[in-house]
């Protein structure tokens, strides 16, 4: 139950975050969720789109780098101590968790995180385990 997540790699300079989601607007994809880290020279801007495989296509075909990578949706408590629990639980499945985002959902009360783990089945089974919602992200 895993999620598409397209990483696009941006030069770190003024208007280049501005020109990659205009261009993904421009190509009618949306953005539900992001995330951009960044060194000196560039930035790796992440990102779950309504549409993730046309989001990758047209990215590389305008010359960005753009790679599609499996991630994990998870529903959770808008409350203290929600991620901690979802960690908890990884964490006892010796699942890695290589990096996460968040975001706030329009359900009141709820947010989403989203997991880069190293096993995506093994997360997925802990966490349905442990009653924990992954999503699709509709």
């Amino acid at each position: 139950m895993s999620v598409k997540q397209i990483s696009v790699f941006i030069e770190n300079k003024k208007g280049a975050l501005a020109e990659v989601t205009k261009f993904m607007a421009e190509h009618d994809i949306n953005l539900k969720a992001l995330s951009i880290a960044d060194t000196q020279d560039f930035g790796i801007l992440r990102v779950i789109t309504d549409k993730p495989e046309r989001a990758r296509d047209v990215l590389r075909d305008a010359g960005y780098t753009a790679v599609a990578t499996s991630v994990l949706a998870v529903a959770i408590e808008d409350k203290p101590g929600s991620m901690a629990a979802v960690l908890s639980v990884l964490n006892n499945a010796d699942v890695m968790v290589e990096y996460t985002y968040a975001f706030m959902s329009s359900a009141p009360g709820k947010a989403y995180m989203i997991f880069r783990v190293d096993n995506n089945d093994k997360a997925t089974k802990a966490l349905l385990e442990n009653d924990i919602k992954i999503t699709v992200l509709e």
